[in-house]
C-alpha cells in the first residue's frame, strides 16, 4: 500500500530529522503505521501527553496512549518529543482549585506543577529526548505580554522559569523547548526572543524555540519565516519547526469550498510554497533541530475541525488515500 516512493527521512538525512504528530491509534493500524515508519524518524504525541489526557484527576495518571507511541517509536528506531508540560489549554480545572472550588495559592500550584512535571518527565526519562516545556505563553496582540492564564495569574510571571527548572531536574539529559505559534509576526517574534533571552540570562536551560508553523498558502512570507529563524538562533539555540502544516484557507475564511475536492492549481500553489519553505530550511540546516508535521495525511489533520468544525482541508504532504501530493514531490525533489 505504501508506494515505492522516496522516504522523507532518508532524503533529509544530511539536513535534519523529519517528524510527525501522531496518536496511539495512528501507530496501531495500517496503512497509517507503515507510512509513519517509512517517512519519519521523530514522533510527537499530538494529544496523549497533554495535561488533561495524561493527568485527568489529582493523583491519577494515564500513560497508556503515550506509552504506545513511545513503544512504536523505539521499535522503529525513532526518537520522541514530549508535548507539552505547561499550557493554558487542555489543562483540567482541578489543577487550579482546592476542595471547596476556590483558587489555590501560588505555593500549592507550584507544588502541583512540580509534581506533574516530575512525574511525567520522570516516567519518560531516557525515552523522550526533548520536551515542549511551556506552550503558547505569549499573547496574540500588542503589546505581546505574557498571556493571561491561570498559571500566570496564580503563580506570577516566573511560572515559566519554574516549569523549565522542574523539567531539567526531572531529566537533566533532556532538551527543553519553548513552543509557540505566529512566531513570524514581528511583535510576537520580539516577545519570544526577549522571553528566551531572559531565561538564558538566568542560567535556565533552554535548547530551542519551537516555531509551530501553522501557516497557510498565502501567509506568512518566506522572508518573515527566515527573519524568525535568524532571530531565535542568534541566541545560540536551535529552532524546531514543531507543528508544520499549510492550510488552504486564509485565517478568518469560514467557507468550506473544497469539500468536493481541490483544483490542481491550488495544490500546485501549496506545493510551490512547501518547496520554497524547505529550501529555506535546508539553508538553515545548522540551526534547525527538526521539522515536524502536525499530522501525516490530510484525512487526519486537526484542520478538518479547526477553526471550522467538519471543514475539508488538505494541509499535509499525503492525501486522504495516503498518496503523495504535489507538495510531497516539491519537498523531496531538490538539487543537492
Amino acid at each position: 500500500m505504501i508506494q515505492d516512493i522516496p522516504s522523507l527521512k532518508e532524503v533529509y538525512r544530511d539536513y535534519f530529522p523529519i517528524g510527525a504528530a501522531v496518536s496511539a491509534d495512528a501507530v496501531s493500524k495500517s496503512p497509517d503505521k507503515e507510512l509513519i515508519a517509512k517517512h519519519f524518524n521523530v514522533l510527537t504525541p499530538e494529544n496523549a501527553m497533554k495535561f488533561q489526557p495524561i493527568h485527568p484527576e489529582d493523583g491519577v495518571y494515564n500513560f497508556e496512549h503515550a506509552d504506545r507511541i513511545v513503544e512504536f517509536a523505539q521499535q522503529n528506531g525513532m526518537r520522541v518529543v514530549g508535548h507539552t508540560l505547561i499550557w493554558h489549554q487542555q489543562t483540567p480545572e482541578w489543577v487550579f482549585k482546592d476542595a471547596n472550588g476556590n483558587l489555590v495559592s501560588r505555593e500549592v500550584l507550584l507544588e502541583r506543577m512540580e509534581e506533574h512535571i516530575k512525574t511525567v518527565v520522570g516516567h519518560y526519562r531516557g525515552k523522550v529526548y526533548g520536551w515542549d516545556v511551556v506552550n503558547e505563553a505569549i499573547a496574540d496582540s500588542p503589546p505581546y505580554d505574557l498571556r493571561d492564564t491561570m498559571w500566570r495569574r496564580i503563580i506570577g510571571d516566573d511560572y515559566i522559569e519554574w516549569a523549565f527548572k522542574f523539567a531539567h531536574e526531572a531529566d537533566p539529559e533532556a532538551e527543553l523547548y519553548y513552543n509557540d505559534y505566529n512566531t513570524e509576526t514581528p511583535g510576537k517574534r520580539e516577545a519570544i526572543y526577549n522571553l528566551v533571552k531572559g531565561l538564558k540570562e538566568k542560567g535556565i536551560r533552554i535548547d530551542a524555540v519551537g516555531m509551530q508553523s501553522h501557516i497557510n498558502i498565502y501567509y506568512p512570507s518566506i522572508q518573515e519565516v527566515e527573519n524568525s529563524i535568524k532571530k531565535f538562533s542568534s541566541l545560540g539555540i536551535k529552532v524546531n519547526i514543531s507543528e508544520l502544516d499549510m492550510d488552504l484557507y486564509k485565517w478568518g475564511d469560514r467557507e468550506d469550498r473544497y469539500r468536493g475536492g481541490v483544483s490542481d492549481d491550488i495544490l500546485q500553489l501549496q506545493a510551490d510554497r512547501y518547496g520554497e519553505l524547505f529550501g529555506l530550511y535546508r539553508r538553515y540546516k545548522d540551526v534547525i533541530g527538526r521539522v515536524t508535521f502536525w499530522g501525516y495525511y490530510d484525512g487526519g489533520s486537526w484542520l478538518n475541525n479547526f477553526p471550522v468544525k467538519g471543514r475539508t482541508n488538505y494541509p499535509l504532504l499525503f492525501d486522504r488515500q495516503f498518496k503523495p501530493k504535489p507538495a510531497f514531490w516539491s519537498v523531496v525533489n531538490f538539487d543537492l
